[in-house]
């Protein structure tokens, strides 16, 4: 299956270090070798980098390794294709507008049967059962909230539901981002680490690269990274629960049921 990348954080951060050892899944460390991307919230705008080469050899996978793009919700994707040829059409993230904010989404897992109607606002470029989900759960979104803007609780409460009427399908690992908050569901395997102070060195799983962030961060930055996979070897990632939904806000999970605006 995919992988998945997604950073939350309380101040715009670079995705470098991480994007590192990710890209080196995309052909070199592990098989998804069928395109890859990754898209960046700047402000309400976003900036997005596909290819359908492998991200371990990608000339643009280097640009974005070496480009400091600095951003508080990113997501990324390296593909191993189950449905949809190889084509940037079928290429995550796919993007779309909802009230009147940018939405990002990337998905890791194979939905059988999974035929939603296309007769909707939204609709998909591509054949991957992926966007068709992301189409999907917009068009639910509106119908349930024809004004718009709902409450975080009550958005949650919706996507939650919608989610779970797709698991029903097949595998549902999925991130996705309006450039506020990023949510964060897991039928098989997603994990996330926060990292803030006291900050310390890491070091990646897939390359022999290490970061000391004492030297790179403030005491009051905040990170939360996602990932399929642990990213690192020397830091203690935490296990996304089966089927659980989690919203990651200013760099950590946020307890949705205590309040909080969309």
């Amino acid at each position: 299956m995919c992988q998945l990348l997604g950073m939350n954080c309380n101040i715009p951060t670079d995705i470098c270090f991480s994007f590192e050892g990710f890209r080196a899944r995309g052909g070199r460390t592990d098989e998804h070798r069928d395109g890859w991307g990754i898209a960046f919230f700047e402000d309400r705008g976003y900036r997005s980098f596909i290819d359908i080469k492998a991200s371990a050899d990608s000339p643009i996978a280097d640009l974005v390794r070496h480009y400091p793009i600095r951003s508080k919700n990113v997501i990324a994707h390296v593909r191993k294709a189950t449905r949809g040829v190889v084509s940037l059409e079928n290429t995550h993230p796919f993007a779309r507008e909802m009230w009147g904010r940018y939405w990002l989404f990337a998905h890791n897992g194979d939905l059988k049967d999974f035929n939603p109607s296309q007769a909707d606002i939204y609709q998909p470029v591509g054949t991957t059962d992926s966007e068709a989900a992301f189409c999907q759960i917009l068009n639910s979104l509106r119908k349930r909230f024809p004004d718009g803007n709902p409450s975080l609780p009550a958005l949650y409460d919706a996507l939650e539901s919608l989610t779970r009427d797709i698991c029903e399908h097949g595998t549902f690992n999925y991130l996705l981002s309006n450039g506020q908050y990023l949510f964060a569901h897991c039928t098989t395997n997603l994990c996330y680490i926060v990292r803030k102070a006291p900050f310390r060195e890491a070091h990646l799983i897939d390359d022999d690269v290490s970061i000391d962030f004492r030297e790179v961060t403030t005491p009051n930055d905040r990170v939360a990274v996602i990932a399929t996979l642990p990213l690192t070897d020397n830091e203690q990632w935490t296990t996304i629960d089966p089927n659980q939904l989690l919203v990651f806000f200013d760099g950590e999970p946020l307890d949705v049921r205590g309040g909080g605006a969309f």
